[in-house]
């Protein structure tokens, strides 16, 4: 197969779909691999590193796709992009599944493109290697966490020194999914003082598990607060009352707070509300991991640092790419992990199977949207 790598184009975008690594490793595999001109350069992977392994170099996104089979990518295209796609192209990518862009789709099947989504990724052992939005979600919890002690301004752990003692921050995690316990075990390894929420049932375990003290009220709704797919469930209306009351008492103690809960095609639950933050010492540090669904506080903004009577609402909405050559060396292993599903023995690409992990991910294909999940 041709596989092509294009050059990210929106704004803050750092990653790239590919490496010399797995460029390597795809060319010793038998495919042929073009990459766009510049588009590892601020992950720190040049042109002539990607040559050296066998890519070709593309000037730009059309001359780079022309005649591929496979297109890579990190984020989703916009509808100016897909005009660079060759008719029939398989495009892999982070889709952003649940916020496309209006006329994506249309341009998408206008040319009879087969788009297969990351972030639909099935939650299966044998998809782990594929699982891009784990990945992607691991640095961002850890990045998160760095982020937010940077807007602290002072020690994590505790001091003990000639002149006195530092007392050691005080850190609460909410959402205790992947992004949450990287954030959980970063803040413990800087020294911080950690505690953490969650509505599914598991992470108390998981929690304990990396030293932090779990915080919830443990009713019975909570003992069932988990899909079949690891996914947190919407809480009700009575049960967020009574977490919101039992958070507002706890997080007015703390020194940093992370929030992390999101639910796959709905807005973030407002998890700190506008009185919490105002209940916080001034110095201390909100970081919304949810900022681009609508933010776990309704103050957050996205791409922004909000100053609330002294605390800092800090929103990031792609911590990812603020480690672009580790989050890009991740995403690109996701792919190669996933290629083979999509590659037939004879090398050729192949999208007629009925493996689940391939039909959960694809949105298009010869000129049709094919995935209920994204069906106006």
């Amino acid at each position: 197969m041709k596989i092509s790598v294009l050059r990210e184009r929106r704004s803050g975008e750092t990653r790239v779909a590919a490496t010399p690594e797995t460029v390597k490793k795809l060319v010793g595999l038998g495919h042929s691999v073009t990459v766009e001109s510049g588009a590892g350069t601020v992950a720190g992977f040049m042109d002539d590193a990607y040559k050296a392994e066998g890519a070709r170099i593309g000037s730009d996104a059309a001359e780079t796709a022309k005649g591929a089979d496979v297109v890579f990518k990190v984020r989703v295209p916009e509808v100016a992009e897909v005009a660079a796609l060759p008719d029939g192209v398989a495009l892999i990518t982070l889709m952003d599944p649940f916020a496309i862009e209006p006329g994506l789709l249309d341009a998408l099947n206008a040319r009879k493109i087969a788009a297969l989504s990351m972030e639909f990724t099935p939650r299966i052992s044998r998809a782990q290697s594929m699982d891009a939005l784990s990945s992607q979600s691991n640095l961002a919890g850890y990045r998160a966490v760095i982020e937010g002690a940077q807007i602290y301004g002072r020690a994590m752990p505790m001091m003990m020194t000639a002149a006195g003692t530092i007392a050691p921050a005080k850190v609460f995690i909410m959402g205790v999914g992947v992004a949450g316990l990287q954030a959980i075990a970063t803040a413990r390894r800087l020294g911080a003082v950690v505690t953490a929420t969650d509505v599914r049932p598991a992470a108390k375990e998981q929690v304990a598990s990396l030293g932090a003290k779990f915080i919830a009220v443990e009713d019975e709704e909570f003992k069932a607060a988990e899909t079949a797919g690891g996914y947190a469930k919407q809480m009700s209306p009575e049960y967020q009352a009574k977490q919101a009351e039992l958070t507002a008492s706890h997080i007015t103690k703390q020194d940093i707070v992370i929030t992390t809960a999101l639910i796959p095609g709905r807005a973030a639950p407002v998890l700190v509300t506008e009185a919490m933050v105002k209940t916080m010492k001034p110095g201390s540090v909100i970081v919304d991991m949810a900022v681009s669904q609508g933010g776990n506080c309704p103050l957050s903004k996205s791409d922004e640092i909000v100053d609330v009577g002294g605390v800092k609402l800090a929103g990031f909405s792609n911590l990812p790419a603020r480690l672009p050559a580790d989050a890009s060396s991740l995403f690109a292993k996701n792919l190669l992990a996933f290629l083979p599903l999509v590659t037939a023995e004879t090398g050729a690409l192949n999208l007629d199977t009925d493996d689940e992990i391939v039909t959960a991910m694809l949105l298009t294909r010869n000129g049709e949207t094919v995935n209920d999940r994204v069906k106006s």
